[in-house]
């Protein structure tokens, strides 16, 4: 989800992700043209890109940055963050929500919140992606790179990926769904999902419909934290959160799995704060997964991870 290079769809920290062997790739600068924007929920909107350009060279689970800097509109808040903290805005960073063989690039963006004593400064560029870039707008991406990517042999790896994603962590893994149902369709794939309420589900029905065109490859499982009655919007809905219980009812194998998990982690400032009052910082989304796959004998070579918060 994810200062200057992370991982999915808001202003974020750097990726934390299992390495994997890459050609080397050439980062470039594009000029693109916002060619539609569609609204996912309250708060998260997919800007659809044009460049121009039909072979770019990118992977499922890449990110690209933009540079705050270029927004006429965020020159005053960019240069007060700069005069807070003593150093340049560095570009945020975004996951695709489009695949490499789609033909435009997609970026899906949540809104940042600030909230006091949880957050060291305001958001700065997601707002205005989410609520005022209109088609038509032009801006410049950097692009593409991030080791949260498929590696090259996952079907002689396993035939079981296991995607685990909290609200906007879902947009990677979006990505490389939609690769390896083009690409490698023996492959089956498990989802598990978790937000707050169905109403805060990004591409809800866009993977409901993936799980009916391909009832065999793709099973979705939603979690919702804070729908007591979750389960009458189906089968397939709990109440609660992401848990060990829930992720042990799901592996058959947990040895022979391969793990994409991607979601808030505890964030540099409260590990900050937590040092300096001698207190352990409490484990949000991202470490209760990785101790729970850790419980469940996942090897971690087996898992790949990418956080933000």
């Amino acid at each position: 989800m994810p200062d200057p290079v992370p991982s999915s769809s808001q202003d974020r920290t750097a990726p934390d992700a299992a390495p994997v062997p890459a050609t080397r790739r050439r980062i470039k600068d594009l000029e693109v043209m916002v060619a539609d924007v569609i609204p996912e929920t309250a708060d998260t909107t997919t800007l659809v890109l044009f460049t121009g350009n039909d072979a770019l060279d990118h992977r499922p689970g890449h990110f690209l940055t933009i540079d705050p800097h270029q927004f006429a509109a965020l020159d005053r808040w960019t240069r007060w963050l700069e005069d807070s903290k003593g150093r340049c805005e560095p570009p945020r960073a975004y996951s695709l929500a489009s695949a490499p063989h789609e033909h435009r690039l997609a970026i899906t963006v949540k809104e940042e919140r600030y909230t006091s004593g949880v957050d060291a400064y305001p958001p700065l560029l997601s707002p205005l992606l989410v609520r005022r870039t209109p088609r038509g707008t032009r801006m410049v991406i950097t692009g593409f790179t991030g080791p949260y990517v498929l590696p090259d042999d996952i079907e002689q790896r396993t035939d079981h990926l296991l995607h685990v994603c909290a609200g906007s962590g879902v947009v990677p893994n979006a990505s490389i769904l939609k690769h390896c149902f083009e690409h490698h369709p023996k492959l089956r794939h498990t989802l598990v999902l978790g937000n707050k309420t169905w109403d805060d589900v990004i591409f809800r029905d866009a993977l409901a419909a993936m799980q009916r065109e391909r009832p065999a490859n793709l099973r979705v499982v939603h979690a919702l934290s804070r729908e007591p009655a979750g389960a009458r919007r189906g089968a397939e809905v709990v109440s609660g959160r992401v848990d060990v219980t829930l992720l042990a009812s799901l592996l058959d194998d947990p040895t022979a799995v391969e793990v994409f998990t991607c979601g808030p982690a505890v964030s540099r400032f409260e590990k900050q704060r937590a040092k300096l009052e001698g207190v352990t910082p409490a484990p949000r989304f991202q470490e209760t997964v990785l101790d729970a796959l850790e419980v469940l004998g996942v090897p971690k070579q087996r898992v790949h991870k990418e956080s933000f918060g």
